[in-house]
């Protein structure tokens, strides 16, 4: 978060904090002389003071509201909406307020404290690898411009040295066709950058892409590293289960409607149907026999895998709160989408397990879908010390 906003969202959070503490010892002694003298002596005796104290309250309430709704960026639509619903409601109001007063205080400090942390780190720039950085997209979503897919992770690696690209490939396709945008992509970096390989990052179905394009597409010689976050490398029990279950009628409604809607946003020849065929076990299983016993360390590429876990299903938001039990069910722990036993990959493997909460960390957390600060996870911090780790190999 830049400072000038930072600077807004605090001031606005302390505004409400001495609302806050005002009220609750001034609501007290309203209360208590209108028990004692009744509400018309009440008044012609403290007249005055309860118009000071309601027009002072009145004025910091509506700056403080309006500051940290206009600046905060963890509030979310569902606490600003409650908060003007119960607006009117007392008791539920002051606990709304409470609320919010919790929320934009931690981020604040959140916020505060990594904006010094990148300072003091700054003149050491421990992102900047041998190598700049492909960040590459997993299955139905694309690179657009006003919307980072890797949430706030970029513009911390880059505040850190790092230089990042990204895979501008399409959203949904079949992994060998995937690969070879990818290949393409690839090629045009180390042309635009006179760099001779790229570390490659890919999250969920990206990971498969970009293995395939390493192990068939010859592009071992050009990658120096590749790192798998949430990637199903042996595929998704379930997703085999709704292909096989769903009637061919919605199949074909929903891929041609996904396929129609994602071509008026810039894919040329989406393919719903390829794409989700690919990531089910026994896709996945033709993959890995196609690529087979593909040496990735003997061709010179370090591998590495990242997994995580979200423990019950109101961890993640809409839809993996709707798909967690499903997965568990067909493939057991899991983020939500791909099954714990499906994530390992590579020579070293990292499990996010989050023991600090009850929530975990789902697909979407992963790459900081939502913008969320998690406690007991802070995504940016460990994509730093992920690339940083990278460069301390020479990458």
């Amino acid at each position: 978060m830049n400072k000038k906003r930072l600077k807004r969202l605090g001031f606005g959070n302390k505004l409400l904090l001495v609302f806050a503490v005002i009220l609750i010892p001034a609501l007290v002694w309203i209360i208590g002389e209108i028990s004692k003298k009744g509400i018309k002596k009440t008044w012609s005796d403290n007249y005055k003071s309860i118009l000071l104290i309601y027009f002072f309250e009145l004025i910091i309430f509506w700056i403080g509201i309006i500051l940290v709704y206009l600046s905060s960026r963890q509030l979310g639509f569902k606490l600003r909406l409650i908060g003007f619903l119960v607006g009117l409601i007392p008791i539920l109001n002051l606990i709304a307020l409470l609320k919010i007063i919790s929320v934009t205080g931690r981020e604040y400090r959140v916020e505060k404290a990594k904006n010094k942390l990148n300072e003091r780190r700054a003149s050491e720039k421990i992102c900047k690898t041998k190598y700049p950085l492909l960040m590459v997209h997993g299955v139905f979503f694309r690179d657009f411009k006003h919307f980072n897919y890797w949430g706030r992770i970029p513009d911390e690696l880059e505040k850190n040295g790092a230089s990042i690209f990204y895979g501008n490939h399409q959203s949904a396709l079949a992994v060998a066709g995937s690969a070879e945008e990818l290949a393409r992509r690839i090629k045009e970096i180390l042309k635009e950058t006179g760099c001779e390989k790229v570390n490659v990052i890919a999250h969920s179905k990206g990971g498969l892409d970009t293995k395939y394009a390493i192990a068939k597409l010859g592009m071992s010689d050009y990658v120096a590293s590749l790192t798998t976050i949430n990637t199903p490398h042996r595929g998704c029990e379930f997703a085999d289960y709704l292909l096989d279950k769903a009637p061919v009628s919605l199949r074909d409604k929903v891929a041609s409607g996904y396929n129609a809607a994602l071509k008026a946003v810039g894919d040329e020849n989406p393919s719903f149907i390829d794409a989700v065929t690919d990531l089910t076990a026994s896709g996945c299983k033709k993959i890995n026999e196609e690529i087979g016993e593909f040496d990735f360390k003997s061709h010179g590429v370090y591998t590495q895998s990242v997994g995580s876990w979200m423990k019950k299903a109101t961890s993640g938001a809409f839809p993996l709160n709707m798909s967690y039990h499903l997965v568990k069910y067909f493939d057991g722990p899991n983020d939500g989408l791909v099954g714990e036993k499906s994530f390992e990959f590579g020579e070293k493997y990292t499990f996010l397990e989050n023991k600090k909460n009850k929530r975990g960390i789902s697909h979407g957390d992963m790459i900081d879908l939502n913008r969320e600060n998690i406690d007991g996870f802070d995504v940016r911090e460990f994509y730093v010390q992920l690339v940083s780790d990278l460069r301390k190999r020479g990458m």
